[in-house]
């Protein structure tokens, strides 16, 4: 018989258990340590834990533009949404996409749940409106952009849109502040006469900038444009709240170094459904970054009478805000009268560019919301919850204990410290996870964790009977543990894809709350399988080697004769009787 190679390890066993059991230990070290070092010591909690309003909104395009509810508009629609929230003084809102048509969006308590609703509920309102005076942000009011000798940013250019749109003025007019317009699409249309009645009418303002012929005062928008302070979050929501398109208002909007500007602006010429299409392209004559702008038919003709009249203004009155929802996007200059395509040229890099682009097919595109469901949990009853849910796992967790120190007994302290190791991970993920990726622990999130105690204690269980059953045919503990491993390996194995894969198709087909249960189930799913692999199996391996264990004692669980085990394995062999001399 051939002797067995040596250093050959036997079937399913494990070189170096000290090894990877270090190794584990290392990285549960390395991500409490990063939990700590990071500052985020707890998960952060969801609304219905932590208190607030949940709304969850549903896409729907208009007839004929099913195609507008897509990723780019999501987005878009994402940032509006938060601009709105923000407006309302809530710092730590989120506003997320889940799946393709819907949207989360997380208001955290102390916020007023009905003006929320009104704020996120609406459809995005964009509007052109001719530029009637622009100053720098602040209720005192500095020398006025009209004049030569001063700009709001004092550097030409105009806004931004978020501060990254960088503008600058043509070289026909050193002193604008606007974006140059031409339309490099499409020759430019004829300008047509218009009536005094057409013309932007301008307040007289403190800082008076040149105002068309037949401009009528209005003392009440005087007095808000002079008080207005954009630098203030709230004053920039309410400015120009309730102006109707056919008034003159207010607004805020970014110049092209960041800081806020207050506007002065006529009534809206021009609507965002009067643009067929936009979208941010790189000119490859000129190698920069450029809006493209297409419109329709009746878009096209309100948008060259007004920009046959503004291309005739000084500045600033020749520029054409961009406002949406009541903020200036973009305030670019007009030096042509333009019809049915038009460009936005100036110091745009590719982002900003399409980002503008997206901001101008919103408007085209339009996505209405419907209201899915709304959810609103004050801080005490969040707090019952998470108690109720603490107290409901604490339970069954409890429950798991008993039965495996009866029923294992000292086999229950590798199960113990196992789900002790998948606990500190659980929880250090989860901690790390708020500010990774946004995950909030939510009321079901802690109902997955929960069913994770029974299937985590499942994969023990099924390895702790395979080492009893081998031991029941006769075996040692050593071989036991090696020999059950691979038969336990794939059980384990096909029991946590299967829990996986329910995880996986819960989350993809729901939204709201049970994704949280989805995601949380499918976390530790993935966890069971890191701990018995890295952890258990070597921890066992090691124990094995212990008098304690090897040795049956009967509190620790293996015990030969309670559990019934077998006379131990023989190998018979065959011995050749030797052949007497004589009988040769």
């Amino acid at each position: 018989m051939a002797a067995p190679k040596k250093g050959r390890k036997a079937p399913g066993g494990q070189g170096k258990p000290g090894r990877t059991l270090a190794l584990m230990l290392i990285v549960m070290a390395g991500l409490v340590g990063g939990m700590f070092w990071s500052g985020e010591t707890t998960p952060r909690l969801g609304i219905d834990l932590a208190g607030g309003t949940t709304i969850t909104l549903k896409a729907e395009a208009e007839p004929g533009k099913e195609s507008a509810v897509n990723e780019t508009n999501m987005n878009t629609a994402v940032g509006i949404i938060e601009r709105r929230v923000n407006g309302l003084g809530v710092s730590e809102a989120e506003v997320q996409t889940q799946g393709k048509e819907n949207i989360i969006v997380n208001i955290p308590k102390g916020t007023n749940s009905e003006q929320a609703q009104k704020q996120v509920g609406t459809t995005a309102q964009l509007f052109f409106r001719p530029v009637l005076n622009v100053v720098p942000a602040g209720p005192a009011n500095p020398e006025p952009t009209g004049s030569p000798s001063a700009s709001p940013s004092g550097k030409p250019g105009d806004k931004a849109t978020d501060g990254k749109d960088k503008a600058t003025a043509p070289s026909s007019s050193p002193t604008t502040q606007g974006r140059a317009v031409t339309d490099a699409l499409k020759a430019p249309s004829p300008s047509p006469s218009g009536a005094a009645s057409d013309q932007p009418k301008a307040p007289e303002s403190p800082n008076p900038a040149p105002t068309p012929s037949g401009a009528a005062a209005n003392p009440e928008l005087e007095k808000q444009f002079a008080a207005l302070n954009c630098l203030d979050p709230k004053a920039r929501s309410n400015a120009g709240k309730d102006a109707k398109p056919e008034q003159a208002t207010v607004a805020c909007g970014k110049n092209s170094v960041g800081g806020w500007e207050k506007y002065l602006l006529g009534p809206a010429e021009v609507d965002g459904k009067d643009v067929d299409d936009a979208k941010g392209v790189l000119d490859p004559q000129r190698g920069i970054w450029i809006v493209q702008m297409d419109f329709t038919g009746a878009g096209s003709k309100k948008f060259a009478k007004i920009t046959g009249k503004l291309s005739q203004q000084p500045s600033p009155m020749n520029q054409f805000a961009i406002v949406l929802d009541g903020e200036v996007v973009s305030a670019p200059q007009v030096n042509q009268t333009l019809s049915a395509s038009a460009e936005i040229s100036g110091s745009f890099d590719q982002q900003s560019a399409q980002d503008l682009g997206n901001i101008l097919s919103y408007g085209a595109l339009p996505l209405s919301f419907e209201q899915q469901s709304v959810t609103t949990v004050t801080a005490a009853l969040g707090g019952e919850q998470l108690k109720a849910g603490l107290i409901a796992g604490a339970i069954g967790l409890a429950l798991v204990v008993i039965y495996l120190v009866v029923y294992y007994r000292g086999l229950s302290l590798v199960a113990l410290l196992s789900l002790l190791a998948s606990a500190i991970l659980t929880y250090a993920l989860m901690s790390l996870l708020g500010p990774a990726i946004g995950f909030a622990l939510n009321l079901p999130a802690v109902c997955g964790a929960i069913v994770a105690i029974g299937i985590t204690a499942d994969s023990f269980i099924v390895y702790f009977e395979r080492i009893r059953d081998e031991i029941r045919e006769g075996r040692t503990l050593r071989p036991a543990v090696e020999r059950a491993w691979p038969r336990a390996r794939r059980t384990i194995l096909v029991s946590d894809f299967v829990s996986f894969l329910a995880a996986a198709v819960l989350f993809i087909v729901t939204v709201g709350k049970v994704q949280g249960f989805a995601f949380t189930l499918g976390l530790t799913t993935l966890l069971d399988v890191v701990v018995v692999f890295f952890f258990t199996k070597p921890l066992m391996t090691l124990l094995a080697r212990t008098k304690f264990f090897a040795g049956g004692h009967p509190w620790s669980g293996l015990d030969p004769k309670r559990l019934g085990a077998k006379p131990p394995l023989r190998r018979s062999r065959r011995v050749s009787a030797p052949v007497h001399p004589k009988e040769a």
